[in-house]
């Protein structure tokens, strides 16, 4: 099987692990894998080298690096017959957490080899035309986001001070938001819509959900104080964060959140600006991906008959609809108040 490992070396952990390179290849040679190892100069080009390698026939690609380098990857996998398989070396690796890859990178690279793992088919999402695949969102973790990808430093310890510093200035925004059926306004603080169930280092945004039911959850947050924000976190991390007074939960397949003027938005913790119309929608089961054959993230391997009908031979162009797929749903107010 023709493999590409696409190395990051800017990703958090890889600038402090010299070892993985000759780690890389050293597996290459002991598996005796088809394969090459390449190495990314800039932002994007993990998009074409992925690009290439599906051209050239390679039936897996790696994304060696954080959640940066996973979205750059996919984004060129998205309908195609390669599989994504990751060996996660980012801060928050939010993705790999939940289809339980682990972090650990010699051992993320043992899933490679068989009986150990199996392709699954994952949903992905796009938010004004940016793909996804485990969250995007506005507001604050937008505004973190922001501030993060300027840090030299990453990890936990900085993620939290970097949160504090955005905390401190950031001012809520009043939003309409369109899913499920219903018309929510509100003042937002933070708006998130996984795939996944989390951000990242376990901290679990979206309790239960699942990346291959076809659907995407939008978890929003109401304005909050320093005080009740400390009991979020908790709830955060131990997964009730949607169960709290002031949190709005929906799911739907799509989504449009209309705010006073345009801004930024994070996909996958990358930041865009945007409009002042977001519309997230769901890709279903639009991507291989490689996981540990014991993952309960995702139902059981898809029949060879369904892959072959999902995943043509040649990597198709997704076409969008002729009118977007947002404007052919309706909503009306419910007056219903978040819970």
């Amino acid at each position: 099987m023709k493999t590409r490992f696409i190395f990051n070396p800017y990703s958090g952990r890889n600038r402090r692990n010299p070892w993985l390179i000759p780690a890389i290849r050293a597996f290459i040679t002991e598996h005796r894998l088809d394969a090459d190892l390449v190495s990314t100069t800039s932002p994007g080009h993990a998009t074409q080298l992925a690009r290439a390698a599906v051209d050239v026939g390679c039936r897996r690609i790696v994304a060696v690096g954080g959640d940066g380098t996973m979205n750059e990857v996919a984004q060129a996998l998205i309908g195609a017959p390669a599989a994504l398989a990751l060996v996660p070396c980012g801060s928050g690796n939010g993705l790999a957490l939940h289809l339980g890859i682990p972090t650990a990178p010699r051992r993320a690279l043992a899933l490679l080899a068989e009986p150990a793992s199996r392709i699954a088919l994952i949903d992905t999402g796009t938010a004004n035309g940016h793909a996804f695949c485990n969250a995007m969102g506005l507001g604050f973790d937008a505004e973190i986001s922001r501030r993060f990808n300027r840090l030299t430093r990453r990890g936990l310890p900085a993620y939290a001070l970097t949160g504090y510093a955005a905390f401190k200035g950031h001012r809520s925004e009043p939003c309409t938001i369109l899913g499920a059926g219903r018309r929510e306004e509100l003042n937002a603080f933070v708006i998130a819509v996984a795939n996944s169930d989390q951000y990242g280092n376990h901290a679990l945004i979206a309790p239960g959900a699942r990346v291959d039911d076809g659907l995407l959850d939008l978890v929003a947050l109401h304005p909050v104080g320093f005080f009740s924000a400390l009991p979020l976190i908790a709830r955060l991390f131990l997964g009730s964060i949607d169960r709290s007074p002031g949190v709005l939960r929906l799911r739907d397949r799509c989504f449009i959140i209309e705010r006073s003027a345009p801004g930024f938005i994070h996909t996958d913790g990358e930041t865009h600006a945007t409009a002042a119309r977001v519309e997230v929608v769901v890709r279903p089961r639009s991507l291989r991906i490689v996981v540990p054959a014991t993952s309960r993230a995702t139902s059981s391997p898809p029949e060879p008959a369904e892959l072959h009908a999902s995943f043509p031979s040649r990597r198709p162009e997704f076409a969008p609809p002729s009118e977007p797929v947002c404007n052919l749903i309706r909503y009306k107010p419910t007056g219903a108040q978040p819970t």
